[in-house]
């Protein structure tokens, strides 16, 4: 009986310890399969930053050999609105002092009581010698308001150069002159521009105005780079022929698309035309968004390239660089090596920010937030896997259900 309980007493002595030590083998072998993914991404990471430089020098180098060449045809700019931005008269007053000899402004709303009507009257009173008109959009053509109100707007268009742009761009006194300029040559059927955030002094609106700056043109740039150019436009600007519109179907053909600026692009490209990556770049004056408003936007963002690009945008998960070296770093007990690639990373992605912000987008605002990088990424990381979790999205208040890039609006 002694023995027996020699037995027990030894076995109840190292059962709890052999039980840790299995449990912290289990532990290390999940790390160590954790490490694997996260040297690889941080290593694809530090190729896609790499290229990213490449991308944002050939631009620059391009952008410094262009010249500009007059172009007089007559434009008509057409720019849908709903509800009111920040700084938003001052955007519409950079549009009626271009150095440009004959140009027409159409504005349209959907409601009769929409608050930027105001701000159209007050611009016809000021700037009387521009042709400046408003429409009230009755027809609703599709779930994208905004598109549905551009149909119903070009038929009242004059000329057969149209621009596209945001309510809330801003742009400088040659913009109509450099832009249609790239529309002389034939072979081009539409011209768009990267643009810069200008923040306030929310979180949330700092947070986005970095993610502009830092990642989504150095995207441009490397789809420009990589692809031998790009298929798609951006909301900051779209230009192109008439002629050209009419043969895709007209704005009719993206009603239902949330992405109406990418898929404009792509018809656009398909007619055999090439999309143009103008060297100008505009301005767009950010919400005062919280930390809440910040994520609800990127996610909405992010469906939508999901649903626009969607091989593209699974690739962008080998591109969160930061993240990935952190948690390598992590998972590696802070070895001498995974401290060396962490530091790698944070430096080349400190250089692709100030290369592309304040070198290509010449956003004064990088530099200061530089530190923020860090947290913008991480979320930045968090968002795109959330994006994969659900087809939901909100837009101007309303919830819609996005499948394969179209929208159904929810509770109709």
């Amino acid at each position: 009986m002694a023995a027996e309980n020699r037995e027990l007493e030894t076995v109840f002595q190292t059962g709890p310890p052999m039980l840790l030590d299995s449990f912290q083998s289990m532990i290390g072998q999940a790390a160590q399969l954790i490490l694997i993914p996260a040297v690889l991404g941080t290593i694809s990471s530090i190729g896609y930053y790499v290229l990213c430089l490449l991308s944002a020098l050939k631009f620059s180098r391009t952008r410094r050999t262009e010249t500009s060449v007059r172009l007089t045809q007559p434009v008509s700019i057409l720019k849908p609105l709903c509800g009111t931005d920040p700084e938003m008269y001052e955007s519409f007053r950079s549009h009626c002092l271009q150095d440009y000899p004959d140009y027409e402004i159409i504005f349209g709303v959907s409601d009769a009581n929409d608050p930027a009507i105001q701000l159209v009257e007050q611009l016809r009173s000021e700037f009387p010698q521009t042709p400046i008109r408003l429409m009230i959009c009755h027809e609703n053509l599709g779930a994208n308001t905004k598109i549905s109100n551009l149909a119903q707007m070009v038929r009242q268009a004059r000329h057969e150069y149209l621009i596209v742009n945001d309510s809330d761009i801003r742009v400088e006194p040659d913009y109509l002159r450099r832009v249609l300029a790239r529309l002389t040559d034939s072979k081009i059927g539409l011209v768009t521009c990267l643009y810069r955030g200008i923040t306030n002094s929310t979180l949330g609106s700092r947070l986005e105005s970095l993610g502009v700056s830092t990642d989504f043109a150095a995207g441009v740039l490397v789809a420009q780079n990589v692809e031998s150019g790009i298929r798609f436009g951006l909301g900051s600007t779209l230009a192109f022929r008439r002629s050209d519109l009419q043969a895709i179907g007209g704005f009719e053909s993206i009603v239902d698309y949330l992405a109406d600026d990418y898929q404009l692009g792509s018809r656009i490209a398909g007619l055999g035309l090439e999309v143009n990556l103008s060297d100008v770049v505009v301005e767009t004056f950010l919400p005062r968004y919280t930390i809440g408003g910040f994520v609800a936007h990127q996610l909405r963002w992010a469906r939508t390239i999901r649903d626009s690009r969607f091989w593209g945008y699974v690739g962008l998960g080998f591109t969160f660089g930061l993240p990935w070296a952190a948690l390598a770093l992590i998972l590696a007990q802070g070895a001498v090596w995974a401290w060396a690639l962490f530091a790698l990373t944070a430096a080349l992605r400190t250089a692709v920010a100030i290369v592309v912000g304040r070198g290509v987008l010449r956003d004064r605002q990088v530099l200061r937030f530089l530190a923020m990088i860090p947290i913008r990424d991480v979320l930045a990381l968090g968002i795109w896997v959330a994006s994969f979790a659900g087809h939901e999205i909100v837009w101007r208040g309303d919830r819609f259900r996005l499948r394969s890039g179209k929208l159904t609006k929810i509770g109709t």
